[in-house]
């Protein structure tokens, strides 16, 4: 990758919101680092389109934020490009956890996914952003500030998460700006695909009365990564109003 041109690196990038934050910011000149788990056939995809139309401006990582070595083996990819402006921590799993049912296997799952992962790769990323001023993105969620029933543990990791965009634009200040998008109802969890009388329970409590885009998260995350130069520390809710009632 060429240093003179920014770099921005999205863990969990090869699908669904992630894939349409690459697309955006790599149409704004970005050079970009798709990190993936396990849809290796899709971020083989989504990097080849993307070299395709400016050849050698992404690049492939694969990793678990379950294991410290994955974090490294990440951070390790990006220091040897040499330059990082943006870190998008939007990697995360989902999955219903009851209280009655859940176990500690699923609470590492995750917390390390949406809390101890993005943290320690900010840390790790930590000396790249400072030299070139830039910026750090987490994706939390909307359930962050209303928990969602029978997903406790996914409902404290995504607040923790909150509460680590106030801590980490604290410690990184003022070099290196670090915001969060709260997404609402975007995009229905694959568990959910079938479920219409769940989704139509969902909307019905959205003021706009309709599901978000992909493409609405990730213009709201190149906003707070390059323009919102006077912004950090701070969660925007993009859920169509949901949360107006929180």
């Amino acid at each position: 990758m060429n240093q003179q041109q920014p770099v921005i690196l999205i863990t969990g990038a090869a699908r669904r919101i992630g894939a349409f934050i690459a697309q955006i910011f790599h149409a704004k000149g970005y050079q970009v680092i798709i990190h993936y788990h396990r849809s290796a056939a899709a971020a083989d995809r989504l990097c080849e389109q993307l070299n395709a139309t400016r050849p050698d401006s992404c690049a492939l990582v694969q990793s678990d934020l379950n294991d410290m070595q994955g974090l490294q083996k990440i951070a390790d990819l990006a220091h040897s490009v040499g330059r990082l402006d943006v870190l998008v921590n939007n990697a995360s799993s989902f999955f219903p956890t009851p209280l009655a049912d859940c176990d500690d296997g699923q609470w590492n799952d995750l917390i390390n996914s949406n809390l101890k992962g993005p943290f320690f790769l900010s840390q790790k990323l930590a000396s790249l952003l400072t030299a070139s001023s830039g910026s750090i993105i987490n994706i939390s969620d909307m359930h962050a500030r209303q928990a969602l029933e029978n997903h406790p543990i996914y409902t404290i990791a995504k607040a923790g998460n909150i509460a680590m965009t106030k801590s980490l634009a604290t410690e990184l200040s003022p070099n290196v700006r670090v915001n969060s998008v709260a997404p609402g109802a975007i995009l229905w969890p694959e568990h959910e695909l079938d479920d219409i009388e769940k989704q139509g329970a969902v909307l019905s409590k959205v003021p706009m009365a309709r599901m978000g885009t992909e493409s609405d998260i990730a213009q709201t995350v190149y906003f707070l990564a390059v323009e919102a130069t006077y912004v950090t520390g701070q969660t925007i809710a993009v859920d169509g109003g949901s949360s107006n009632s929180l």
